[in-house]
């Protein structure tokens, strides 16, 4: 927030704002366009595949600099996402950006850039697989993170998978250094795996024993499907090291099996999700609008594609390549529709209103800060909007009705309304129920 020349307080322009309510997860955009960049580079055509590469590149420029920013200028959002474990996970999504982006330039002959982002990826990820657990565990103000589970905390296994492959892609490259980077490579597998196994079974539990809504089953719950399918994909990199590696020899018959029950269990995962999001969108019509989350729908399709291609063929399973030829196109499909609504949105944010009067200016309260005609904008519209729905899930979920919550929250704004007549009391003259001022 800045103060104009008369100390008053003015809402920051909308480059500012925009930075500093950078989602967490954005870099999904530049996993889902490097994804089908690298499956258009395999199956074609050559030419979408440049065009996806270069969208993905100058997106990992443009959010690496929204990012700075906003940890420049904006610690405090930085902070309150930390805090969040609904949201937290989705910094995995800068890591697994920079391994998918240097996956597709290997493969242009560039593996020098591969390696310089990969170290970075990997520097994020020791960070983040370290700090957010821990920040869970000793930090968090409530007594259970149970309520905050959700798909986007497969970003976590996401991302070590994308390092597998990162490592494991970099041996032809560097053959002296396959005795190291193999080792890693199927070490982080490993981890993956087993990280995997556990976080479903946190997700398995939320959804059994919290209510399902459809604010709480969003986009990111794909990711159940996209981790299987990135685990595919980093099993398919390892059965392609070398042989003569100890822990390569050691592990070929384990990592392919399981690889092949990762595919077919990521495949069983797809009518469910598609399931979900029908009773989603049309059984309680929840409105079917851009959200940053979408790119974690593209993301899974495209990389689903992609592991099926590179595990048939190294596994000689015919039958693959044409299943991952028509997931590319439904991820293409995918990508376009959501790319189309980020524009339209962008496209009416920069339009102004036109023949609406301009309300009075107010200041800016916990709904979000007002536009520069005094009314309030899209995103504090959509933040109150965010806050009543999720304060009626919350209701609903401790079987509390609104004015016992609102009597919690703010008892300093709460009085007992006298009798009246017209108040069907069984007590008679008993007052009546407590009411908001």
């Amino acid at each position: 927030m800045t103060t104009d020349a008369g100390g008053q307080a003015r809402a920051p322009g909308r480059a500012a704002a925009a930075v500093r309510d950078l989602h967490p997860g954005y870099f999904a955009f530049v996993m889902a366009t490097g994804i089908i960049s690298t499956g258009t580079f395999l199956l074609g055509p050559s030419w979408l595949s440049l065009a996806l590469l270069a969208a993905a590149s100058a997106g990992l420029v443009v959010l690496g600099a929204a990012l700075a920013a906003r940890l420049a200028f904006f610690r405090s959002s930085v902070a309150a996402d930390i805090q969040a474990p609904d949201r937290v996970f989705g910094f995995f999504t800068i890591t697994a950006g920079l391994d998918v982006l240097g996956v597709r330039l290997a493969l242009a002959g560039h593996p020098l850039a591969t390696a310089i982002l990969a170290a970075l990826a990997a520097a994020v990820w020791l960070v983040l697989t370290y700090g957010v657990p821990a920040s869970l565990l000793l930090t968090r103000a409530q007594g259970s993170v149970l309520g905050g589970v959700n798909g986007s905390w497969l970003l976590w296994i996401v991302a070590t998978q994308s390092l597998s492959i990162a490592a494991a892609i970099d041996v032809p490259a560097w053959p002296s250094q396959a005795a190291l980077l193999a080792p890693v490579a199927t070490g982080l597998w490993c981890v993956g795996l087993v990280l995997y196994l556990m976080v479903v079974t946190l997700i398995l539990l939320r959804w059994l024993t919290i209510p399902m809504t459809p604010a709480t089953l969003g986009p990111p719950y794909w990711i159940l499907m996209g981790a299987t399918a990135i685990s595919v994909l980093a099993g398919a990199r390892d059965l392609t090291l070398p042989a003569d590696i100890p822990v390569v020899r050691a592990t070929a018959g384990f990592v392919e099996g399981f690889t092949f029950a990762l595919w077919a269990f990521g495949t069983w995962w797809i009518p469910l999700l598609v399931i979900l999001g029908l009773w989603r969108h049309i059984r309680r019509h929840w409105p079917l609008a851009y959200e940053p989350t979408l790119w974690s729908v593209v993301f899974p399709l495209g990389m689903y594609s992609v592991a099926t291609l590179t595990f048939g063929k190294a596994a000689r399973l015919a039958f693959m390549e044409p299943i991952a030829r028509f997931m590319l196109w439904v991820a293409v499909a995918a990508w376009a529709l959501v790319a189309a609504a980020f524009l339209s949105r962008l496209a009416r944010r920069e339009e102004p209103a036109a023949g609406t009067p301009a309300a009075p200016a107010s200041p800016a309260g916990p709904a979000g800060p007002a536009s520069p005609a005094g009314r309030a904008s899209p995103a504090s519209r959509a933040s109150r909007k965010t806050f009543h729905e999720e304060e009626k899930i919350r209701n609903k979920r401790e079987n509390l009705p609104d004015h016992e919550s609102c009597r919690a929250a703010r008892p300093d704004q709460v009085r007992l309304r006298p009798p009246m007549r017209s108040d069907p009391s069984p007590a008679g003259d008993a007052p009546s129920s407590a009411w908001l001022t």
